[in-house]
């Protein structure tokens, strides 16, 4: 089971949210909240798997409450779920530290996928912003990296690697596709991070497409 946490500060949304994460598609819902003021603790009570956190809440909004939650110690995931598709919001979001967003307006099918991707330690964008989003993540963020460090640094596999993380996959998927151990994946990873001077794996997806390691559209690569 896949243990969330859901933050919202409307009830209606939190019912509706926890219908879709059911128990029959491998989800556990193991705590609410109405309040940002709340989520460091129940993380810290409970232990989740990802937490799916509003932006707009009351007393605390979804951004600090973000940046709360991944200061703890050995911190979940945070996936952020918002009406708001304003870039900075978004850019905003990534900066707290989120692993990825999607929009109120996603379809339950989309809901269940990006919170299975990010619990898996993927990364995930909604394709309506995406686009917007990383290009404003780039234009901040990607110059000061390409002084300080350069792609050809990395050794082939680290590179497959970071082709995979780009499309999406878990480091489960990526240690399947590539025949090695979760342990192997997670050491290429943080080479990964280390030598492009990138903090998180939404920062390295937009290195990998602003460098041409993949394309946009592109599906996770072939075993």
């Amino acid at each position: 089971m896949i243990r969330v946490v859901l933050a919202d500060d409307q009830a209606i949304v939190r019912a509706g949210i926890a219908r879709i994460l059911a128990p029959a598609d491998g989800f556990e819902v193991v705590a609410e909240c109405a309040d940002g003021t709340e989520v460091a603790a129940e993380v810290v009570r409970t232990r989740p798997d990802v937490v799916v956190m509003d932006v707009r809440m009351p007393r605390r909004d979804g951004l600090a409450a973000t940046r709360e939650v991944r200061a703890l110690p050995e911190p979940p995931p945070v996936l952020i779920l918002t009406t708001f598709d304003e870039d900075e919001v978004l850019w905003s979001a990534l900066e707290a530290g989120a692993a990825g967003f999607l929009l109120k307006d996603a379809g339950a099918t989309d809901l269940i996928h990006a919170v299975r991707a990010v619990a898996g330690g993927a990364a995930w964008f909604d394709p309506a912003v995406s686009t917007r989003v990383l290009a404003a993540y780039r234009r901040s963020v990607v110059p000061g990296q390409r002084q300080r460090r350069r792609l050809e640094e990395l050794t082939e596999r680290e590179t497959e690697v970071l082709r995979w993380m780009a499309r999406g996959a878990t480091n489960a998927e990526i240690a399947a596709g590539l025949h090695v151990s979760d342990g192997t994946v997670k050491s290429h990873v943080g080479a990964v991070f280390g030598k492009l001077g990138v903090r998180d794996r939404a920062a390295a997806i937009v290195y990998a497409f602003d460098h041409g390691v993949v394309s946009a559209g592109q599906g996770p690569p072939a075993p």
